[in-house]
């Protein structure tokens, strides 16, 4: 059971997605905050596995309140979602020690696979907020793969490279072990987190950036 900290200003739709994840048989709402400082005085209590964090709250915002909670509970996941989608917003919180940043409009069930995601340690970010990170991590309109490293996990960089090479996913799950049900959903995180539509985007990506 992934236990669960909500933090957000907006009563109404903190109780809403409170609902909604309970729905989960593996999510436990174990506790909700308005506010950097109510999350803070209630973490050591509650011991919350993934605390989904707003980033604009009174009294104390979710990247004071992330930076601090980073420092002194290492093992506690931090996933951001908020409505708004700055750059400045998003490379605070990422600075501050955040795994993912989601956008509110994100439905319930995408919601709940980014706190899994995250819960074991993945990076996860929203369609709309990969390429702003990736954009940032440019180097001379390159990204090296030890850039890319803090977006995806071993496994998938191995998956992104040979879809670079034009394997397919029969063709990586025999090359890599795996079944093709997890070769797809390793295909879909990938997408997703590089900002790209489809595969053919992907493998171009991977040719320029991973391949020699």
């Amino acid at each position: 059971m992934i236990r669960l900290l909500l933090v957000d200003d907006q009563t109404i739709f903190r109780q809403d997605l409170a609902k909604l994840l309970s729905l989960e048989g593996d999510l436990e709402v174990t506790g909700q905050a308005s506010n950097g400082q109510e999350a803070l005085a209630l973490v050591p209590t509650l011991q919350p596995d993934v605390i989904l964090m707003d980033v604009r709250m009174p009294v104390c915002n979710g990247v004071e309140a992330t930076r601090e909670i980073c420092q002194r509970y290492r093992w506690i996941r931090v996933l951001v979602l908020t409505m708004f989608d700055d750059d400045e917003y998003i490379h605070q919180a990422l600075r501050a020690g955040a795994l993912g940043y989601l956008l509110k409009d994100t439905p319930a069930m995408q919601i709940a696979i980014a706190v899994r995601s995250v819960y074991l340690g993945y990076a996860q970010l929203g369609p709309s907020i990969a390429p702003k990170i990736f954009a940032q991590l440019k180097t001379n309109e390159l990204l090296s793969e030890e850039k890319v490293k803090y977006l995806l996990s071993k496994r998938e960089l191995d998956v992104l490279s040979l879809i670079g090479q034009g394997k397919n996913n029969q063709e990586i799950a025999q090359t890599l072990y795996l079944t093709e049900g997890t070769v797809r959903n390793y295909v879909t995180r990938i997408l997703s987190q590089l900002g790209v539509r489809d595969r053919v985007q992907a493998a171009l990506w991977a040719k320029q950036h991973l391949l020699d």
